[in-house]
Parts: structure tokens; sequence; C-alpha cells
């Protein structure tokens, strides 16, 4: 096969489902226009940041570009005359300020290639869609029998795994689905055991496992194809999307927010768990359930993208769960993933925020209580409940399954070891990530704390102290010697009382020091 020939070697280091945090440090004013400086940092560490320079206009092109989303972003307005005034650049920066907040926020928006190009055009201003069809191009010459209908511009959500209508010529009424992919920061296996595991992909069969009709890998990237539904995704399903649509446009701005019935939630919900729990008796990692990667087949789930684990892509929800050092087992990415998509089967919208405080009203308690035990503070602070404990609570133990198809997914035992080494490695690059976010987390509240208006009073209170203290000492060591001074070495009768002069001396050093104190002693004890 001559699938991608010469490929570049080698994984593709960046993740980039690692947020990115902008600051507008300054502007500068030009002839004719205002630059601003930004500062963008990826992650937690100050060391890895830049400097990036636009202009508003810059800030307006984004800004059309994201209006596919059909979301009110709060760009500020334009303004022909004064412009350039002090005042204005000002008032203008602290918009462009907000709107940056907000786009760096937005879990779509801040993870779709036009922001990331916008912050951080070196690391993305490749083509991917050129390398895409330049790859598959290449498939096509060995495997003639395909043929591409469309590329299906956008449909997903990662920038570097692009999507293609196909057909097979023999079969011109059938639709099929190509998706090309690089390798990713999470891929461990060896070239070798990848290019196997991927190909025994299609040899699986599952009924809620949705069905692999081809699968490839080399040393850079994969290509799968499956066939096309029209009907779309369970987030399809959800969202009132179109499967063809824009991912920005689908599911940005739904026009009408609306859960699905009671009956729906507990067979969809008891027909994931039950797929993530063979994938899990398996051996198989997954780490990538989000509602956009569960297929609908009449009333039928799903699970897609078995692949990308094994091509080691980021998940979805990754810059959630790594704020949480209790979620670091892909069994435990799993079950918390399945609570963001039982939270939008319920609700209709992903949750505003997590750790969750409280939950509206539902159609059963018994639903809360299942999104009680992944998505609240405790359960983040506690751990995430096993996929057999989620299948015994009330919402899903009573939900009768009718398929009747006998699961089948034949692993050899020497790729079982390379895919639990790899689990393994996957595992531990989560949890150093979370350790890295979790001491970052300790510091700004340490700083934060120090910098409170609260802690500053205490350090006046204690820098007057400090100096009382320092003046206290200072007078008390000018006292003794400003009496050493006065008094002679010899010894002799003190004029008053008939004690020495060695006496005296000392009676004077001490009552000096005891009036500093202010304190009172009977001078019978010196006389």
């Amino acid at each position: 096969m001559a699938f991608m020939e010469k490929p570049p070697a080698g994984k593709v280091l960046l993740d980039d489902t690692v947020p990115l945090t902008a600051q507008i440090e300054a502007s500068q004013s030009l002839h004719s226009h205002t630059e601003y400086i930004i500062r963008v940092q990826r992650g937690v560490s100050a060391e890895n940041s830049w400097q990036i320079v636009r202009r508003y206009s810059d800030f307006d092109l984004l800004n059309n570009s994201l209006q596919i989303s059909t979301l009110s972003l709060p760009l500020p307005p334009k303004k022909l005359i004064g412009n350039m005034e002090r005042e204005f650049i000002a008032e203008r920066q602290k918009g462009l300020q907000a709107y940056l907040d907000v786009i760096t926020t937005h879990h779509i928006l801040s993870n779709c290639e036009l922001v990331k190009k916008f912050l951080d055009p070196n690391s993305y201003s490749v083509n991917y869609t050129e390398i895409a069809l330049q790859h598959v191009s290449m498939f096509f010459r060995s495997e003639p029998k395909w043929e591409v209908v469309e590329p299906l511009k956008d449909i997903g959500w990662r920038i570097r795994k692009k999507y293609f209508l196909m057909k097979i010529k023999n079969q011109p009424k059938e639709r099929l689905m190509l998706s090309w992919a690089d390798l990713g920061p999470d891929k461990y296996l060896s070239d070798k055991d990848l290019q196997y595991a991927v190909k025994l992909l299609s040899s699986c069969s599952h009924p809620y496992i949705y069905k692999i009709t081809f699968a490839t890998a080399n040393e850079s990237s994969a290509l799968v194809i499956r066939p096309f539904s029209e009907k779309g995704t369970l987030k399809d399903l959800i969202y009132k999307g179109k499967p063809k649509d824009p991912f920005l446009k689908k599911y940005c701005n739904p026009k009408k927010i609306q859960g699905l019935e009671l009956q729906q939630i507990k067979t969809y919900g008891r027909q994931i768990l039950e797929v993530l729990k063979f994938l899990h008796e398996k051996g198989f990692p997954y780490g990538h359930l989000h509602s956009a990667n569960v297929m609908l087949d009449g009333d039928t789930c799903k699970l897609l993208d078995l692949e990308n684990s094994l091509l080691g892509l980021p998940s979805f929800y990754r810059s959630y769960f790594s704020q949480f050092r209790k979620i670091n087992t892909l069994e435990g990415v799993d079950v918390h993933c399945f609570g963001h998509l039982l939270y939008e089967m319920t609700y209709g919208r992903p949750p505003d925020t997590i750790p969750v405080d409280s939950f509206p009203p539902a159609p059963s308690v018994f639903v809360v209580s299942v999104l009680e035990s992944i998505l609240t503070c405790e359960a983040m602070k506690n751990g995430m409940p096993t996929v057999s404990r989620l299948l015994q609570m009330p919402l899903f133990s009573d939900v009768l399954l009718t398929n009747s198809e006998k699961p089948q997914f034949k692993i050899p035992t020497k790729l079982k070891e390379a895919l639990k080494t790899s689990k393994e490695c996957i595992e531990k690059r989560l949890t150093e990530e979370q350790k890295l976010i979790h001491q970052h987390r300790r510091l700004t509240r340490a700083q934060s704390h120090h910098g409170s208006e609260e802690e500053k009073k205490k350090r006046k209170i204690l820098a007057r102290k400090k100096s009382k203290r320092s003046a206290y000492e200072s007078g008390e060591e000018h006292s003794a010697k400003y009496s050493n001074s006065n008094n002679s070495g010899e010894m002799g009768c003190h004029p008053c009382s008939g004690t020495t002069l060695k006496e005296s001396r000392m009676w004077t050093l001490k009552s000096n020091s005891l009036s500093n104190r202010k304190e009172v002693f009977p001078i019978e004890e010196y006389c």
C-alpha cells in the first residue's frame, strides 16, 4: 500500500487542548492606527508564553469569522473619528480584553482553529485541510475503488483531524465518511503495534460500537473509513443540528435548549455504560466519550472513534478533568465524560461550570443522583464511581436491553500488554499535568492571599512593632555607652551611700535599663 509513502516521522507533541490565556500588556499608537501588544500563555507555566501584536482590524476579522457560531461576542464597536485619542484607546483596550477573556474561556471557541491561529500563529500556520487532501490522494492511488464526494469542512472540533464524504465506485448510492488525523502527544504504541491495533478495529463487533469499514495507520497519521449516517450523532439530536454543518454552527448556540425524554436518557445512558464496561474489561483504553462521539442508529447509541486513544489524541474534556487529581485513570476519565454527556442529555446544554454546585430540576431524582456522584465538588475530591457502580444505580438498573448481538473483539496477548503500557503512559502524563496545575493553583492562592487588604494591614502592624523594638534596643545601647563614659575604671566609695564605685556603676546601668522598660523596683535592692 502506498498510503503516505514518505510521511514525516513521529507524533505531534503539542497538546491542542491545553488552554491559551491572553492579556493585553500595552498599546502603541502609530501614524494611522493602534497596535495592541498581547501576552499569550499556554497552560500554567509562565515560561511557555509569547507576545503577539494585533490591530483592531485583526480582532474584527476574527470576530467576523466567528459569526458562524451565532454567539453574541462583546467586540467593541468601530469608530472612524477620534479613534486615536488616549482615553478612547484605553477604553477600547478594556473592551478587547473582555473579548479575549470570552473566546479563551468558551470551551468550543477556545479549541477552534480560528482562535488558535489568532493567538498562536507559529504553531498553527499549516493548512491542515491541504495536508489531509494530499494524504488521502496518496491513499486512493493504491485503493482505486474509493472516491471522494466532497470534503466535510470543519464538522469536527479537532484542528488536526479532517473529514471527507466518500463512495464506493461500484456502489454509488452508499455514502461513507473518511477521517484523517495526525498522531497526537499520547501516542505511546510502537509503530508496528499501532498499525496492527488500528487494522484490528475493523474486526470489532459490538451492538453499541459503530462499525469501521477500513482503517490503516503509519508513522505519522491514520485514516479510518466508516458508514456515513444522515441521522447524525447524539449531539445532533440534542442540539437539533445537521450532520454536515460546521461544529461551531451546530453546537455553540442552539436555538432551542431542550433535554431528552427520561426513557431516552435511561436507554442511551445504559447502552453507553455497557460498551464502556466492555472496553474496560478488554483492557482497551478509550477516554474520548462525548455526545458527538456517539452515533445514533435508530434507538441505539453506538460509540465512535475508538482509534483516538491508539493515535494518542487528547480528550475533548481534558481541560476539565486535568484540574482534578482524583481523575487519574482512563476509566475515571470515561466516567467523568459520561457525567458531561448525561448532563447534556438531561438539560440540552453543557454545564456552566465544573464542579456543579446545584442542578436544575430534572425528569427524575435518579438522574440528579447519578450526576451528583460524578460532577459535584465532593465527587471530584473522592474520585469517580466505577462503571459497574453506575449500572447498579436506579436510573439504569431496570433498563431492558433488547439487542442480542454477541460482542466480539479479540485482542492478542502481546498487543494487550502493549495497550496496557500505553495506557499507563497516558495516565502518567495526565498525572504530571495535574500536579503542575495543582502547584500553580496553590501558588496563585498564596499570592492572592498575600496581596489581600487584610494581609497588607497585618504586615503594616508587624512593621510598626518591629520599628518600636529596634528603637528600644537602640536606646538601651545608647544609655549603656553614656553611663560607661561618665565613670572611671577605679574602685572607690560613692559619696552618698558608702558603696564602692564598681557597685555604683552597676546600679547606674541597671537603673538606666530599667527606666527604659518603665518598670519600678525598690531602691533598697541596690543600696
